[in-house]
C-alpha cells in the first residue's frame, strides 16, 4: 500500500474517532487543527501529495463527521463561537465541489425545522457570499471527461441550477432571503462572470479550461425561465469586455456553442431579448448559426415564424444580426423569402391571428431594409411574383385590417424592390387612416436613395396609439368611414338562406385528451361540456391507451359511481362503453379493482351487476384475436378531424354507378365462388395474462355476507349474474394457462349451489330444466367433470 495513502488514512480515522466520542473541547480543537494542515491553512503544512490524497479521498468523510455532530450542546463545548468557526472553516476554506455537495446533503435529510438545518442553512448563505460558488464550477472546468467526471457534472449541474427550489421545499417560510430566485441567479451570474475571467486568464497562460460546465448551466438555468436575471448579469458585462478583445469573443462563442440543444431556444431567445443590438448580439453569438442546425432552426424559423412574442428591437437584433456577416447573409435572404410567401398564403391569412399577420411583415419589411442591391437584383424577379400573388390573396380576404395591410406592405416592398418603376398606390377608403396600422418603424437605410424614399409611404404608427386599439377599432367598418353610399348596403332584396337542415352548434368544444374528459365529468358544471366529456370519452380511451393507464382507476371509479345528471340518450350505454374500454386498456388493475368493488359496502345492486357485465365484456374483447386492430379503427378522430356524419364528398357512390354495377353483376356467370372474406390474423390471445384479476377475486368474499349485501340470502339476481359471468370467463379462457386452477375454483362454486331452489342456480341439473340451451350448458358442464374426476379426487381403494 502506497504509503502516503495509509498515513493520512490512519490519521484520518483516529481524528474521526475522537470527534465521535470526545466531549473535551479541547481535545476537538487541537484534533480539528491538526486536519487543517491537510487544506494548506496552517504554518505547519502537510506535504502536497499528502494535501492531494486527503482532498480527493477523505475530506466528504470529515464534512459528513463534522455534520453529524452539529448540536447545540456540541458547539458550546468551547465559549465565544471557537468551534462553530473552526468547525464552519472546513466547509469555507476545503474543496468547494465537496463542501457544497454535503452542504445540500445535509440540508435535504435534516429534519425539518431543527437547529441543524437552520444552521446549515445559514452556512450555505455565507459559501454563496464567500464566492465559493465559482470555485464549485471553476473545478469543473479544468477537469478531464470521463465517466466519474460526467455523474459529478451532472450531480453538481442539478445541485447549482436547483439550489432555489431545494432549500424553498425545505426551508417553507423560513427560506433565507440569498436563496430566493430573484436574487441567487443574478448572484449565479456573477459567479460565472468570475469563471470566465479564470478561464481566460488560464488560456493567456497557455493552460487548456473547457467551459462545456458554464455552457450546461447557462442553459438549465435559462430553460428554467430565469433568463432575466442570469442574462440581465452576464450580457452588459460581456457587452463590455468582447469590445475589441478577440479572446473574450471566441470564449463567449465557445459558451454558446456548448449549449445542449434542449437549452438552445432558451439562451437565444434570453440572448436577443438582452442584447442591444445587433452589433452587440453578433460579438456574442459569432457565426453561431452556421455551425448548429438547432441554432439555425431556432434563428431563422421558431423566432420569426413560430412565435410573434418578440418585440421589436428584438426582431431588428436579430435580423439584423444575421446581416452583419457575409456567410450569415444566405440565411437572410432565404429567411425573406419564406418570410414573403409566408405572408402571401392564403391559408396563413385564414388561419393565424392578425397581430402574427402583423409580425411577419415587420419582419419582412426590415429584412428588405437589409438587402443589398446586388441581393435584389438576383432575386427579384421571384420576390416580385410571391409579393404580387401574396397581394392578390389579401385583396381576396374578407377583414378590412387584412386587405390594408396587405396594400400597405406591398406599397413598401414594391417601392423597394423596384424603385425605377410606376409606384404602387392603393386607395385605402375603408378604414383608419394607413398610419394607424401598427407596422415595424423601419428606418429605410442611406442605399435606398432619395428617389426611393420618396415614394414609400408613411408607416410609423401613431403616436398615443396602441395595437390593441387599433385591433379592436379595424374589426369592421366605423361609421364615420362609411359614405353616402351606405343606404345602398340593404340586403332587403337578397333571397333567404335555405336554414332547415342546420344542425345544433354545440357551445362546449370536444375534449381532445382523456385528463380533460376526466376533468370534465368530476369538476365540470357545464352541462353541454359534460355530454361531449362523455361521448369523447371512449374513443379517446382507445386512441390514447399510455394516457389511459395513468389514470386507468381515477376514470374506473368516476365511471362506476357517474350518475346521469341531464337527459342524455344512451346515457348507460355511454357509460359502459367507456368503462369497457378503459378495463381493456388497463386489464390488470382495473379488473382487480372492479372485482374488489363488487364486495364492497355502500354500492347498490345495480352497480354491482354493472361491474360484472363490464368485466364479461372487458374478457371478451380481450379474448378476440387481432383486437388492436379494431381498436385502432374505433379510435375516436383527432379534434380537428372529419366528424364521422360528414363524410367527404368522394365517399358516396353515385346513383348511376350503382346501377351500372348492378346490371354487372346480374350478367355476371361465375363457375365457382371463392371464399369471399380473409381468414382472421392470428394473435396471441392478451386474455391469457390477465384471466386470474378478472376470475379469482370474484370468488373470494361470495359466501360472506355484509351489512347492504348478502349474495347466498336475498340477493340472489345478483348471484345467478355472477355465476353466469364467472362461467363466461371461463368459456373464455379454457385455452389459457390459467384454465386449470380457474376450473377447479369454479366447480367448487358451483356445487355449493348445487341444492339452491332458484332455477337459475341450478343450470348444470339436466333433467329439472326445460330451456334446451340451459341443458346443453349442463350436459358440458358434467362431462368436463367426468373427464376430470380421476384428476380431482382421489383414488378410492378396491
Amino acid at each position: 500500500m502506497d504509503p502516503v495513502a495509509s498515513a493520512v488514512r490512519l490519521a484520518v480515522q483516529e481524528a474521526v474517532h475522537i470527534l465521535s466520542s470526545s466531549e473535551d473541547g479541547g481535545h476537538i480543537i487541537s484534533t480539528l487543527q491538526s486536519l487543517r494542515r491537510y487544506l494548506g491553512e496552517t504554518e505547519t503544512q502537510a506535504p502536497p501529495e499528502e494535501q492531494e490524497e486527503f482532498s480527493r479521498t477523505h475530506f466528504s468523510t470529515i464534512l459528513r463527521c463534522l455534520v453529524g455532530k452539529l448540536s447545540p450542546d456540541w458547539l458550546d463545548l468551547l465559549p465565544d463561537g471557537q468551534l462553530e468557526e473552526l468547525w464552519a472553516s472546513f466547509f469555507l476554506e476545503g474543496p468547494a465541489d465537496q463542501a457544497f455537495l454535503v452542504l445540500m446533503e445535509s440540508i435535504e435529510g435534516a429534519a425539518s425545522p431543527s437547529f441543524r438545518l437552520m444552521k446549515m442553512a445559514r452556512l450555505l448563505a455565507r459559501f454563496l457570499s464567500a464566492g465559493r460558488m465559482a470555485a464549485v464550477m471553476e473545478g469543473q472546468c479544468g477537469q478531464q471527461a470521463g465517466p466519474a467526471s460526467r455523474l459529478l457534472q451532472e450531480t453538481l449541474l442539478t445541485r447549482v441550477v436547483g439550489l432555489p427550489d431545494h432549500l424553498g421545499n425545505r426551508l417553507q417560510r423560513e427560506t433565507l432571503a440569498a436563496f430566493f430566485p430573484q436574487n441567487y441567479f443574478p448572484l449565479l451570474g456573477e459567479e460565472v462572470l468570475r469563471v470566465l475571467q479564470a478561464v481566460v486568464d488560464s488560456l493567456r497562460g497557455g493552460l487548456d479550461c473547457s467551459v462545456s460546465f458554464l455552457s450546461q448551466v447557462l442553459g438549465k438555468a435559462c430553460v428554467h425561465g430565469r433568463q432575466k436575471e442570469i442574462l440581465g448579469v452576464l450580457v452588459p458585462r460581456l457587452t463590455v469586455l468582447t469590445q475589441g478583445n478577440c479572446l473574450w469573443q471566441r470564449v463567449c462563442w465557445r459558451l454558446v456553442e456548448c449549449v445542449p440543444d434542449r437549452a438552445m431556444e432558451a439562451v437565444l431567445k434570453g440572448l436577443v431579448e438582452a442584447a442591444p443590438g445587433p452589433e452587440v448580439l453578433s460579438r456574442l453569438l459569432g457565426n453561431l448559426v452556421t455551425k448548429s442546425k438547432k441554432a439555425q432552426f431556432v434563428m431563422t424559423q421558431k423566432l420569426l415564424f413560430l412565435q410573434y412574442s418578440c418585440s421589436m428591437p428584438m426582431l431588428q437584433s436579430l435580423l439584423g444580426y444575421l446581416a452583419m456577416d457575409s456567410q450569415r447573409r444566405p440565411l437572410l435572404v432565404q429567411a425573406l423569402k419564406e418570410l414573403l410567401e409566408t405572408w402571401g398564403s392564403s391559408s396563413a391569412i385564414r388561419h393565424t391571428p392578425l397581430e402574427q399577420q402583423r409580425y411577419v411583415s415587420k419582419a419582412l419589411l426590415i429584412c428588405l431594409t437589409h438587402l443589398g442591391e446586388a441581393e435584389l437584383q438576383a432575386s427579384r424577379d421571384e420576390l416580385l411574383a410571391s409579393l404580387m400573388e401574396g397581394v392578390k390573396s389579401r385583396l381576396d380576404s374578407s377583414l378590412p385590417p387584412v386587405r390594408r395591410l396587405g396594400m400597405i406592405v406591398a406599397e413598401v416592398a414594391s417601392a423597394r424592390l423596384h424603385p425605377e418603376g410606376p409606384p404602387l398606390k392603393f386607395q385605402v377608403s375603408e378604414g383608419p387612416p394607413r398610419a394607424a396600422v401598427t407596422l415595424a418603424p423601419v428606418a429605410l437605410p442611406a442605399h435606398w436613395g432619395p428617389g426611393c424614399g420618396a415614394s414609400v409611404p408613411p408607416v410609423a404608427p401613431v403616436s398615443g396609439e396602441s395595437p390593441d386599439q387599433e385591433t379592436v377599432d379595424s374589426g369592421g367598418p366605423q361609421a364615420g368611414w362609411e359614405g353616402s353610399d351606405s343606404e345602398l348596403d340593404s340586403d332587403d332584396e337578397l333571397v333567404p338562406y335555405d336554414m332547415s337542415g342546420d344542425g345544433e352548434q354545440r357551445g362546449s368544444k370536444t375534449p381532445a385528451y382523456v385528463r380533460d374528459c376526466l376533468e370534465a365529468l368530476t369538476a365540470s358544471e357545464d352541462w353541454e361540456r359534460w355530454e361531449a366529456a362523455l361521448r369523447a370519452l371512449e374513443g379517446l380511451v382507445l386512441k390514447s391507451p399510455a394516457a389511459t393507464r395513468e389514470v386507468s382507476l381515477e376514470l374506473a371509479k368516476v365511471l362506476l359511481h357517474l350518475e346521469e345528471k341531464t337527459a342524455v340518450a344512451g346515457f348507460e350505454r355511454l357509460r359502459q362503453r367507456a368503462l369497457v374500454a378503459v378495463t381493456v386498456t388497463d386489464p390488470a388493475r382495473v379488473a382487480e379493482y372492479l372485482a374488489v368493488q363488487f364486495y364492497a359496502l355502500n354500492y347498490s345492486l345495480r352497480q354491482r351487476m354493472d361491474i360484472l357485465d363490464v368485466l364479461a365484456l372487458a374478457a371478451q374483447e380481450l379474448s378476440r384475436p387481432g383486437r388492436l386492430g379494431r381498436a385502432a379503427q374505433r379510435g375516436s378522430p383527432g379534434p380537428g378531424s372529419q366528424p364521422s356524419g360528414a363524410a367527404p364528398s368522394g365517399a358516396a357512390v353515385p346513383a348511376w354507378k350503382a346501377v351500372v354495377e348492378e346490371r354487372v353483376r346480374c350478367k355476371t356467370r361465375r363457375f365457382c365462388k371463392g371464399s369471399t372474406g380473409r381468414a382472421a390474423a392470428a394473435g396471441p390471445n392478451e386474455f391469457n395474462a390477465v384471466a386470474g384479476y378478472f376470475f379469482f377475486p370474484l370468488l373470494q368474499r361470495f359466501d360472506r355476507p355484509v351489512v347492504t349485501f348478502d349474495l347466498l340470502g336475498d340477493d340472489q339476481l345478483v348471484l345467478g349474474r355472477l355465476a353466469h359471468t364467472l362461467g363466461a370467463l371461463m368459456y373464455l379462457a379454457v385455452n389459457t394457462a390459467v384454465a386449470v386452477p380457474m376450473g377447479k375454483a369454479l366447480l367448487e362454486f358451483v356445487w355449493a349451489l348445487r341444492l339452491r331452489a332458484q332455477v337459475t342456480h341450478r343450470l348444470d341439473v339436466a333433467e329439472q330444466d326445460a330451456d334446451e340451451d340451459c341443458r346443453l350448458l349442463a350436459v358440458k358442464a358434467l362431462l368436463l367433470l367426468e373427464k376430470l374426476r380421476d384428476r380431482l379426487l382421489p383414488l378410492s381403494s378396491p
